[in-house]
């Protein structure tokens, strides 16, 4: 098993490449949990996540014949990144396999780090499927994503720089994928001070993990569905999930709408950008999912910043939705002058902003009398929202809230 010694050993080694991140303290996150949060800002990395950590302690490990043969891994974005960036900045060709659906983003960035990317596959598994045929015909070395002790030991240096920013933490909360980067904490915190708990954290969406502790052995989810595209893996390592059992006291999940939330929160309140999966921790403590005192020194890590403008739009729109910042809603209206009007006086009465109207006067819905009017409304939180639906309705209109 990944030991504390691997840990440090890889320590020299990866600040060869890797960038000590940030520790810091959060008013904001702090006033909202209760807690004394500080945030661990690894998506400040480079590459923008934490993979490049591990993948420099295993590339720097090849001997003088796999070097020259070249590496091939499978990833859904990150560990892409740091695959490539590791192998070209000592001349070792890389090839690199990832899902068909990969965001372009990680894709381009995966490419211009060096990387010969090679598309395949409906998610992380498939691709890694594909990798190790290419391993087999090629005589590559598979550098594999997470269950790989030399990886995992890479991935625990972001533990040591916590306890040596912080030694006096109480609880570290980690994002779950495959497993590697939470083996590798866990190893280098409770090798610090056993004292200190460490809370994983999946996406419900694919929560392999959660449900492999509660059967006592590793199971495989048939399909993965999550916004948090760095940690969706149907299955946790052999390797990972054997530290996992013995180091992590515990791992909670959170929804895609929690992570959405966190996400824009953290946004808008911090100025930082997190990828869902970097925003799972968070989210975590947000919600309470585990339990935790008041003033409790808490350190979510914030593992990743690497996400598409596209997945980034639809998020930040799901955050409004859920914090009651945005409303789309239907209603019908009298197909008569001044009806659209009287409509948005309430409108403005209640000081709703309005995004767009679409009036439809030809429905099939409605009656010939009648016409449909879709509206995208910006609110002001969850009561505004309540309040605008009880005044709409006391005015006799029937609304439908479509998100």
């Amino acid at each position: 098993m990944l030991s504390f010694e691997d840990v440090l050993a890889a320590q020299d080694t990866v600040s060869e490449t890797a960038r000590h991140t940030p520790l810091d303290y959060s008013h904001t996150f702090s006033a909202m949990t209760g807690a004394d949060v500080h945030l661990k800002l690894e998506l400040f990395q480079r590459t923008g996540s934490f993979k490049i950590r591990g993948a420099t302690n295993r590339i720097a490990s090849l001997s003088d014949a796999e070097r020259d043969a070249g590496v091939v891994t499978a990833s859904a974005g990150n560990h892409a990144q740091g695959v490539a960036l590791a192998a070209t900045r000592i001349g070792v060709d890389s090839k690199i396999v990832m899902p068909e659906r990969a965001p372009v983003s990680k894709v381009k960035a995966t490419r211009s780090y060096g990387g010969n990317v090679v598309l395949h596959g409906r998610d992380y598994d498939a691709a890694a499927e594909h990798a190790h045929e290419l391993e087999r015909e090629e005589g590559r070395t598979y550098v594999h994503a997470f269950d790989d002790e030399t990886v995992m030991a890479g991935q625990g240096t972001i533990g040591l720089e916590i306890y040596e920013d912080l030694p006096g933490v109480d609880t570290v909360v980690v994002p779950i994928g495959g497993g590697g980067l939470i083996s590798g904490i866990a190893t280098a915190l409770k090798g610090k001070d056993e004292r200190i708990r460490v809370v994983g954290v999946q996406a419900e969406g694919a929560s392999s993990v959660v449900e492999s502790l509660e059967k006592g052995h590793r199971i495989e989810r048939d399909s993965v569905e999550t916004i948090a595209d760095g940690i969706a893996t149907r299955t946790v390592g052999e390797k990972t999930f054997e530290v996992i059992s013995e180091r992590v006291d515990e791992v909670v999940t959170v929804s895609d709408s929690e992570i959405a939330v966190a996400l824009t929160t953290l946004l808008e309140r911090s100025k930082t950008l997190a990828e869902g999966a970097g925003a799972v921790a968070l989210a975590a403590v947000m919600g309470a999912k585990f339990d935790f005192e008041a003033d409790e020194t808490i350190v979510p890590a914030l593992c990743g910043g690497n996400i598409d403008l596209n997945t980034l739009t639809n998020v930040i729109m799901r955050g409004l939705v859920e914090t009651g910042r945005y409303l789309k809603i239907r209603t019908v209206l009298q197909d008569r002058p001044g009806a659209l009007e009287e409509l948005v006086e309430v409108l403005s009465r209640e000081q709703v902003n309005i995004y767009a109207i679409e009036h439809d006067r030809t429905s099939r819905d409605v009656a010939m009398s009648s016409a449909e009017v879709e509206l995208d409304l910006e609110t002001r939180g969850p009561d505004h929202v309540d309040a605008l639906i009880d005044a709409l309705t006391d005015e006799g209109y029937e609304v439908d809230v479509l998100v």
